[in-house]
């Protein structure tokens, strides 16, 4: 691996905070305060072509690769955690479909994602289950020349302005599991109540019923049955966007830190200046170092055509473990200060913890790692 960034993707990483800087963190604290959806950065990411990075021209990408993807995911994160997860959710339809559907739903599905012109996200979740596929309870019927779906899904991202999922139900009277493209503005699909989160707030996620959905044969992703191993490939890429959302949130509360202590002045020197708080500091930047080069080299691997579901899972469970350390000590730097809901601090803090829960939980991933361990 070559430790040097090319110069496209050190032009693309400026371009990427340019933006952020401009025109996302602004926002991040309104975002955050009033937990709307921003329909209108979401649409700017999709313009300025950041939706499409790793997927080839001829489907609407630029070829970039995963690498520039996490470059620029890292600049959005710096600003607004949940802006960089819009940008992060759209990928895993996606890398569905690219990996496992046919010439012509890449065509048909991924080329106006990769555009930016639509928005899709993921439903897998259910009430009783968050990562053991056996517990599902949506079923996909057959009827003809089509499925039809009914059942429930929970902590659906950007759920108010999809155009797409990428669902995961149950077969009827058989094993295993069918994904699908399920067109969100389908009768049946019905968006129920928000859900309330402590950090990603704005980011839409919702309960989603589904009513009698019918979904065309076409719309089947990869084989009947085939499902779960479309979710492990698909999700293996949401699993390194939340360690690059993990790495961004932390680098924002180091540089926030770093500025507070400069400032301010305890016993007639800046704090800066003390022992104590230069270990925390210390402590913070070789964390994130070290959860960046992870996430990274994942990218990196992956960019080689390897699968990453192992590599993912450590890159996650580090990085979002960091987070919520280095926020902590953030937080402890900027003492009182630090807890107020007028400085950023507290949000990223909030946001932190969110990378050690969803796309699962922290003991989901020690076991997936563990288990490839000791084969």
């Amino acid at each position: 691996m070559d430790f040097n960034l090319s110069e496209p993707e050190k032009m693309l990483q400026s371009l990427a905070g340019e933006f952020a800087a401009k025109e996302v963190l602004p926002r991040a604290a309104e975002i955050d305060r009033t937990a709307e959806f921003p329909i209108e950065l979401a649409r700017e990411i999709g313009k300025r072509g950041f939706q499409g990075l790793p997927y080839p021209a001829e489907y609407g990408g630029s070829g970039a690769g995963y690498v520039s993807f996490v470059l620029v995911l890292e600049q959005l994160c710096r600003a607004s955690m949940t802006v960089g997860a819009i940008m992060a959710v759209n990928t895993v339809p996606e890398e569905g479909i690219y990996r496992f559907g046919t010439e012509e739903q890449k065509r048909r599905l991924l080329t106006p994602l990769a555009e930016g012109k639509w928005l899709g996200g993921i439903g897998f979740t259910e009430a009783d289950t968050g990562s053991d596929p056996r517990m599902i309870t949506t079923v996909a019927r057959r009827s003809g020349d089509c499925f039809i779906i009914n059942g429930q899904k929970q902590f659906m991202a950007l759920a108010p302005a999809l155009n797409l999922v990428l669902l995961f139900a149950r077969r009827e009277k058989e094993e295993g599991l069918n994904a699908f493209i399920v067109d969100a503005s389908s009768e049946g699909f019905i968006l129920r109540e928000p859900c309330e989160t402590m950090g990603l707030r704005g980011l839409g996620t919702s309960v989603v019923y589904l009513d009698d959905v019918h979904v065309p044969e076409e719309n089947l992703i990869g084989k009947e049955g085939q499902g779960f191993d479309i979710l492990l490939e698909a999700i293996s890429v949401e699993r390194l966007s939340v360690a690059v959302q993990g790495v961004g949130v932390a680098q924002a509360a180091l540089e926030l830190s770093l500025d507070y202590a400069r400032e301010r002045k305890a016993m007639g020197r800046s704090i800066a200046k003390m022992q104590a708080i230069q270990q925390q500091l210390a402590e913070m930047a070789s964390r994130i170092e070290a959860a960046r080069w992870l996430t990274y080299r994942t990218a990196f691997l992956h960019d080689q055509g390897q699968s990453i579901q192992y590599e993912s899972s450590l890159a996650k469970l580090f990085a979002s473990q960091m987070a919520v350390d280095v926020t902590r000590m953030a937080m402890q730097v900027h003492g009182a200060y630090g807890t107020m809901k007028s400085l950023p601090v507290e949000r990223l803090y909030r946001d932190a913890k969110m990378t050690e829960i969803y796309v699962g939980i922290s003991e989901v991933h020690r076991s997936i790692i563990a288990n490839r361990l000791i084969q």
